[in-house]
C-alpha cells in the first residue's frame, strides 16, 4: 500500500502536515511493507529537503498513491477518481462551501475518511489538534489583555518555534491580580489548562473563585454541570443528564462574569445546550469579563461576543456589550475577542508532530490489519459512489448534481 503525503492548497496557506519526517520514518519502521510518496510543498513546515534525507521519494503526482493523507480541504480540480483520502472535509454539519466538494468527491468514486470522524467503539473521538488550539489561544489570550491595557507586547505565536518558546514569552511577564475563568474538559479544555499550569497560574476551586481574592492570577476550571443549572432548579451531579438532555438546563455563569476578568472557552457546544456567556450578562454593569478568548469559535453561538471569526492575521476586535456591535478593541466598553478558527496553524511544527503520532497510533494499524476494530469504517464518509450508512443524513446536502444519488 503506497500513502501520499499531500501538498496544502488552501488559502491562507496551512503549513501543517500529517505526518513530520520524523514520524514517517517511524510509520515505516512500524510497517515496513508501506510504501510513501511526498507530494512537493513550498510551504509546508517541513522542507522537501527533510523528507528526501530520511529516504523518501518527493514528487508532482501522486496518482501511483493508494491513500492521500492532508489536513484541510481538498479542491476540486485536484482530487484524484478512485482514491482513498484523509482530510478535515467540514461537510458533517452541511457546510455549504463545501457542498460542491462533497459532490465531486461521491461523484469520482473517492473514498473520504475524515479525521473528525475517526472514533472508537464508545463514540470518542481519537485524533485533532484540540490541544494545540488550547496552547495557542491560552497564549493569545494574555497577549490580547496586554494589547488592550498596553501593558505588553507579545509577538505573535506564529512567529515563534514552539510551544516551549510560547511558554518562555509568558513566564517573562508580570500579570496583575487576573481572575481566569475556563471552560470545557475535552482536548482544547485541557490544551488551555496546560499552558495556564506551564505558565504557573495558579488554580482554585470554583467555589473559592466565585468568594475568595487572591494577590496574583488565578483561574478555575469548570465543567458543564458549574457553569449550567436545571430550570426546574433541581439539584444534580450526574453530567449525563446535561449531555442527554441539555434542553431542561440554563446557563448558571453570570456568576464567573461577575468576578472574572478573562475567560478562555474551550468547551464542546452540543445542539439544544444552553447559550453560556449571553448579551444580557455581558450588558450588566458588574460583568467584569474584559478579554474572550473563544477557542471553540462557535460564531453566533453560546458566548454572545463571537459575533464572526477571526483570523491568525487580524486575531482581535471589540464587542460592545451595549449594541452588541463590532467596535476598535480600545473603545471604553469593548470587551476584545480572540475567536480566530484555525488557532493549531500557528504552531505548525508542535501541531504536525503531536497529530502524526495520534494518527500512527489510532488510524494506520487499521489499513493493515483489515480494520479489525472498525475505525476505518467508523471514518468514512463517502465510498463506492456513495454515502456511508452513518452519514445517510448527508444526502440531501449533496444528491443536487450527482444524477446517480
Amino acid at each position: 500500500m503506497k500513502f501520499g503525503i499531500l501538498r496544502e492548497r488552501k488559502s491562507p496557506p496551512d503549513k501543517r502536515v500529517v505526518f513530520s519526517p520524523a514520524m514517517l520514518a517511524e510509520f515505516k519502521k512500524q510497517f515496513p511493507q508501506a510504501m510513501f510518496k511526498i507530494e512537493s510543498s513550498d510551504v509546508r513546515i517541513f522542507s522537501d529537503d527533510l523528507y528526501k534525507d530520511l529516504g523518501f521519494e518527493v514528487g508532482e503526482d501522486l496518482t501511483d498513491c493508494d491513500v492521500l493523507l492532508g489536513v484541510k480541504e481538498v479542491p476540486v480540480d485536484a482530487l484524484i477518481a478512485g482514491k482513498k483520502y484523509f482530510f478535515f472535509s467540514h461537510t458533517i454539519k452541511k457546510q455549504p462551501h463545501n457542498k460542491k466538494m462533497l459532490q465531486a468527491i461521491i461523484d469520482k468514486d473517492i473514498t473520504l475518511y475524515d479525521h473528525e470522524t475517526v472514533i472508537d467503539a464508545q463514540g470518542r473521538r481519537l485524533i485533532g489538534f484540540g490541544r494545540y488550539a488550547g496552547l495557542v489561544g491560552t497564549y493569545n489570550a494574555f497577549r490580547a489583555f496586554g494589547i488592550k491595557y498596553e501593558l505588553h507586547n507579545l509577538p505573535k505565536a506564529e512567529i515563534l518555534p514552539d510551544k516551549d518558546a510560547l511558554v518562555a514569552r509568558l513566564k517573562k511577564l508580570i500579570f496583575p491580580p487576573l481572575k481566569i475563568v475556563l471552560t470545557g474538559k475535552g482536548k482544547v479544555g485541557l490544551g488551555a489548562k496546560e499552558m495556564l499550569d506551564a505558565i504557573r497560574i495558579k488554580e482554585v476551586s470554583p467555589a473559592d473563585f466565585l468568594a475568595k481574592s487572591y494577590s496574583g492570577p488565578v483561574y478555575t476550571h469548570l465543567d458543564v454541570l458549574d457553569y449550567n443549572k436545571r430550570i426546574d432548579g433541581t439539584a444534580t451531579t450526574n453530567k449525563l443528564e446535561f449531555y442527554n438532555n441539555p434542553q431542561e438546563f440554563v446557563s448558571d455563569f453570570e456568576k464567573y462574569a461577575n468576578v472574572a476578568d478573562m475567560y478562555i472557552a474551550g468547551h464542546f457546544y452540543g445542539n439544544n445546550a444552553p447559550d453560556i456567556l449571553t448579551r444580557e450578562m455581558l450588558r450588566k454593569n458588574n460583568c467584569r469579563i474584559k478579554v474572550v478568548a473563544d477557542i471553540s469559535c462557535d460564531v453566533d453561538g453560546p458566548i454572545a461576543s463571537t459575533i464572526r471569526s477571526s483570523s491568525i492575521a487580524n486575531p482581535l476586535y471589540g464587542y460592545n456589550p451595549s449594541t452588541g456591535q463590532e467596535v476598535d478593541i480600545y473603545h471604553p466598553l469593548a470587551v476584545v475577542v480572540m475567536a480566530v478558527d484555525n488557532l493549531p496553524c500557528e504552531l505548525p511544527r508542535d501541531a504536525s508532530e503531536g497529530f502524526g503520532k495520534m494518527f500512527l497510533d489510532h488510524v494506520v494499524p487499521a489499513f493493515f490489519n483489515d480494520d479489525k476494530d472498525e475505525i476505518l469504517k467508523r471514518a468514512a464518509i463517502a465510498s463506492n459512489g456513495r454515502l456511508s450508512p452513518r452519514f445517510n443524513y448527508l444526502n440531501d446536502y449533496v444528491k443536487e448534481n450527482v444524477p446517480h444519488l
